[in-house]
């Protein structure tokens, strides 16, 4: 008798415990509903809800259509889920939210078992927020932790899971979640950890990506790729549990090496992405919607060029006390196919190429001698290199060695200072200046004595650009990078459309490039030669705290700098030096299987008529002087460069037609 009053007073409890817990539950729902109206009461009508659009993305692509960098805010473009790798969906869902396609938006069972986690723990460990939830939050709510947010992300879930279906929600968050680093959605992420596309993504760096999720900045690779690591096989563990992966799948993907990755953006073709970027607004206003720009970058010769910079400095930075170094390629139609704007994006993102302002040295001369030509003298004309003193200014040459009575190819090929001097005494400061801004040099120029020297400061792109006109016979076409923008369907915002106009006389830009020409041949450049006919310029500053080499073939103007960017002295670094070593190396790859041309070269006297100068007619109009019809050089051609010029149409008296006519048929 007393069991059997046992058994009835514990069924007695056992209903009462389940008859009161039913009873709370029933309270606890409403109290809970009351909470998701009073708060959900403080959102704007549903009426008016609408997912925000995702941020602009700006990417950015070489002459070929391979990417270069994406810019905007989210750093990446975005791609529908079925273009990502199929691991990214399945490990995201499989770490973050297990019963992503069977819920409602909200995973009661998911959230029962976060707070008794948190109640367990005494302190918030789990969110027990589901992927929609997460979106919500990130297109609408705060990043409080609060009662009232929380409601808030529920009814904004809900309304979420009404309006789109499970494939959508996922793609959009996707898109726009933070994976670290500064990359929001998984195209950025697997830019910015793996070099690739999310399209390309494998299995174990689509568990990394997942892994990232939980704490984004703690995970990230680029500051604790053994954390990031060690979470990456937890979510790899996980798919196994779910049946998403094999037991050989998940050993292999767990078997692989920890990815690091760059503490910033690491490549060259980053200063390229921040020039487009800075110049957008120029060109098209501001950024409403996602772009396209193309470029007129190579990235191959962008390799090129970076290598050359970056082995160099590493072969000679401790012997020679150089830490910097930067190339500007560019074409004879002005656009730039290189532009390496330091030794190595990640530690510094100062662009050397187009920002920072150096003492050009002797490659300035140039535009001494243009002037001097200008004014009636020849490559054969003799001058006197001696000592020289103008105030209390006495420049001299290099070793102090002076060579008398020379030609004025001589005295350019082996930069004689005296010469140079001399010569600005002779044609005036304001010659100069005007064949140099004539040229394209937009820096402002000092009107003394020493300019004939090089002591007011350029940039390397500017005086890079100036020295096309010579390789292009004349014919000034200002650099550009940006050769069109296009939105995402197609629309086309800006083109870039050739403006050229006749700077020098042909009769004069042959003589500047026979002269040049002897530099590289037997001058201060030697180390520049490489089986193309070349020309050039070296410049070194006091000190060696400056280096420049800027060449040119028919095909390519290239300028390469060496230097120190707090401006301390190099270890006997000349122009003809490190400069000549990189533009060399560059050069050469860039010509791979490019036919030999000539560049333009000149009559000699007497057909040469002193004073010749340009007069400034556009290019449509016919300059009249017996070499060129005015008309304007094009861009065409097959591989890298315009069509190079056939050596067959030399004369025999030495004349021969500029590229420009080449490019043209002519």
């Amino acid at each position: 008798r007393a069991g059997r009053q046992r058994t009835r007073q514990g069924r007695s409890f056992l209903g009462g415990l389940v008859y009161w817990s039913f009873v709370l539950g029933i309270w606890g729902g409403i109290g809970l509903a009351g909470v998701v109206v009073y708060y959900g009461a403080q959102l704007p009508s549903a009426s008016t809800w609408a997912v925000p659009d995702r941020p602009p993305n700006v990417k950015i692509v070489s002459t070929n259509g391979t990417l270069i960098g994406n810019r905007g805010s989210t750093g990446g473009q975005a791609l529908g889920l079925h273009e990502m790798s199929p691991y990214i969906p399945q490990a995201v869902v499989a770490i973050e939210d297990r019963r992503y396609f069977s819920h409602f938006g909200f995973d009661p069972k998911g959230f029962a078992r976060a707070m008794a986690a948190n109640v367990a723990a005494g302190r918030l460990v789990q969110g027990g927020s589901t992927l929609t939830q997460q979106l919500a939050k990130n297109l609408f709510l705060s990043a409080d932790r609060t009662i009232g947010r929380k409601a808030q992300e529920v009814l904004l879930a809900l309304w979420l899971e009404q309006q789109y279906s499970k494939e959508q929600i996922l793609e959009m968050y996707l898109n726009r979640v933070y994976f670290g680093s500064g990359a929001y959605g998984v195209e950025a992420a697997a830019r910015r950890y793996f070099n690739k596309s999310a399209r390309d993504v494998s299995l174990p760096e689509a568990a990394l990506l997942a892994g990232l999720l939980k704490a984004p900045s703690r995970l990230s690779p680029a500051r604790n790729p053994e954390g990031a690591e060690q979470r990456a096989q937890l979510v790899l563990a996980t798919m196994r549990e779910q049946g998403l992966v094999s037991d050989s799948e998940m050993t292999a993907a767990m078997s692989r090496h920890t990815t690091r990755a760059a503490k910033y953006w690491t490549g060259s073709e980053h200063y390229v992405a921040d020039a487009v970027m800075e110049q957008l607004p120029d060109l098209i206003g501001g950024i409403q919607g996602d772009l396209i720009v193309d470029t007129t970058v190579d990235l191959a010769l962008q390799k090129f060029g970076e290598r050359a910079i970056r082995d160099l400095v590493a072969e000679h930075g401790a012997e020679r006390d150089v830490s910097q170094g930067a190339l500007v390629s560019i074409d004879a139609t002005g656009a730039v196919r290189a532009m390496v704007g330091g030794y190595d994006y990640a530690n510094s993102q100062f662009d050397r190429a187009r920002e920072a302002k150096r003492q050009p040295g002797s490659a300035f001369k140039p535009f001494v001698y243009l002037a001097a030509l200008e004014q009636g003298l020849t490559p054969d004309t003799i001058v006197n290199d001696t000592p020289v003193r103008i105030g209390n200014w006495q420049p001299e040459n290099y070793n102090e060695k002076y060579y008398g009575q020379v030609p004025l190819s001589t005295a350019l090929s082996k930069s004689l200072n005296s010469v140079a001097a001399r010569l600005m005494q002779q044609v005036g400061s304001g010659s100069v200046i005007e064949a140099a801004v004539r040229l394209g040099i937009t820096s402002r120029l000092d009107p003394n004595a020493s300019l004939a020297l090089g002591t007011s400061e350029v940039s390397l792109m500017e005086l890079t650009s100036a020295y096309t006109t010579f390789a292009a016979g004349g014919w000034r076409n200002p650099a550009y990078l940006i050769k069109r923008v296009t939105t995402a369907d197609g629309t086309v915002l800006y083109e870039h459309k050739d403006d050229p106009e006749r700077a020098i006389s042909p009769q004069v830009a042959g003589m500047m490039n026979a002269m040049m020409q002897k530099t590289v041949q037997e001058g201060t450049a030697t180390r520049a030669q490489f089986g193309h006919p070349a020309a050039g310029k070296t410049g070194t500053t006091q000190n060696s705290k400056d280096a420049w080499f800027i060449g040119y073939t028919a095909n390519l103007t290239t300028g390469v700098w060496f230097g120190n960017d707090d401006n301390t002295p190099m270890n006997k670094v000349t122009g003809g030096f490190l400069p000549a070593e990189a533009w060399n190396r560059f050069m050469s790859r860039a010509h791979e299987g490019v036919p030999i041309a000539q560049l333009p070269d000149y009559l000699p006297q007497p057909q040469w008529v002193a004073n010749e100068r340009p007069n400034n007619r556009r290019p449509s109009q016919r300059v009249g002087d017996g070499f060129d019809d005015g008309r304007a050089p094009t861009q065409g051609g097959n591989g890298n460069f315009p069509p190079p010029p056939d050596p067959q149409t030399t004369s025999s008296t030495g004349g021969q037609r500029s590229i420009v006519d080449i490019i043209l048929g002519r």
